[in-house]
């Protein structure tokens, strides 16, 4: 039986200028949860900060966010909440910003979620929120798609392990898309991320949850990223780009929350909390591999040529290659982790790690850890199943 979808909050806002729909909130109290001080530097913090105040909102701010924050800094961060007791929680920035403001919110509200363990045992079934306050997204780059996803990623300090928990309950009541403040995003962030953002809307194109209604927004996404993407990444000032970018990611962003992944995020998930790679560089290495792999299925053979032919590409698969040559994006897991022995011990629980991702049942085809050892091994070498 199909699964009620979710396209978001209450509101979304897009386009140039619009960060200051927040002088239109009503509310007290706001905390803003952020990674570093990049947003003072820019002066985007002080117009966030301005903006609130003139709606008459006082607010402090929370920026000791980590990338894939752990536990820990969540922790804190809703002890924080706590003492200062907001209305508004504003999550501003990539993935992490915006997803430990999430946990932090829930903690927030029930405080005797006190471990990780606790958090993710409310997969799929989080208590009601909104009890003390409502959530805000602004991301600051165009690809995680936290502030349209019920999902948040954690990591395990004891496992080094990525893990979190998933609720429609946890999508944020406000989504503002301003270009202006993704315009200073690095290149290789800009690439990264993108890839991040083209990789959920091919696998929610390919999920076997996929419906009508998914296929029109990864259709949409994978069109506006493959357009505007390398634009974005050569001329990061061109805001036009820039927009068109968020939009995109948040089109991939309310396909994938509604009909889940692949194992592109699998895969990604595991070698990325084991080695360190930033997400949407592994999203990026990995999905033309996988696009192949899943290409020995009939249905999913069918489903690639169909997104291909709706975007106007001969092959899907090859469009995705000429992108990554276009953002300089790495060939192989190798030339990113460049450590073949730690690889090779550890491939058979990546293998098993990928396969027990939540991603994977989702995927066209669900290897066994046979297949997924060769697929691995395939990408980490750069096209052969030799042994590392």
């Amino acid at each position: 039986m199909m699964r009620p979808m979710k396209l978001g909050g209450e509101q979304l806002m897009f386009g140039q200028g619009v960060l200051e729909h927040l002088k239109t909130i009503e509310g007290n109290k706001a905390v803003i949860v952020t990674s570093g001080d990049y947003l003072i530097v820019s002066g985007h913090m002080a117009k966030i900060q301005g903006y609130l105040k003139d709606a008459g909102i006082e607010s402090i701010i929370i920026d000791d966010v980590e990338p894939d924050p752990s536990f820990e800094t969540i922790h804190e961060g809703a002890k924080k909440m706590m003492e200062y007791g907001p209305d508004w929680i504003v999550g501003v920035g990539g993935g992490s910003a915006m997803d430990a403001a999430k946990a932090m919110w829930v903690i927030y509200e029930y405080p005797e979620i006190d471990t990780i363990d606790k958090f993710e045992s409310k997969h799929n079934n989080m208590p009601p929120l909104r009890n003390k306050a409502r959530m805000i997204a602004i991301p600051t780059t165009s690809g995680t798609a936290s502030e349209v996803s019920r999902s948040v990623v954690i990591t395990n300090t004891a496992t080094h392990k990525k893990s979190g928990a998933s609720d429609m309950k946890m999508i944020p009541d406000v989504v503002i898309l301003e270009p202006d403040i993704t315009a200073s995003m690095p290149k290789g962030l800009t690439a990264a991320t993108g890839m991040d953002a083209l990789t959920h809307a091919i696998e929610a194109y390919t999920s076997t949850r996929a419906n009508m209604i998914s296929d029109v927004l990864a259709e949409k996404a994978v069109a506006m990223i493959l357009d505007n993407l390398v634009t974005a990444y050569n001329t990061g000032n061109d805001l036009t780009a820039r927009e068109n970018m968020q939009v995109a990611s948040c089109f991939a962003g309310m396909a994938f929350t509604n009909v889940s992944l692949g194992i592109v995020h699998s895969i990604a998930h595991t070698v990325g909390g084991l080695f360190g790679i930033p997400h949407g560089l592994a999203d990026a290495i990995i999905l033309p591999y996988v696009i192949e792999f899943n290409m020995s299925d009939d249905m999913a053979k069918k489903r690639y040529n169909e997104l291909a032919k709706k975007i106007n590409k001969d092959s899907l698969l090859d469009a995705v290659r000429e992108i990554n040559n276009q953002l300089d994006i790495p060939f192989s897991l190798k030339e990113v982790i460049n450590d073949d022995d730690s690889f090779k011990a550890q491939l058979e629980e990546i293998a098993k790690l990928a396969i027990a991702d939540g991603c994977t049942k989702t995927n066209p085809i669900v290897p066994d850890v046979e297949h997924m050892k060769k697929l691995i091994l395939k990408i980490y070498n750069g096209g052969t199943t030799n042994e590392c």
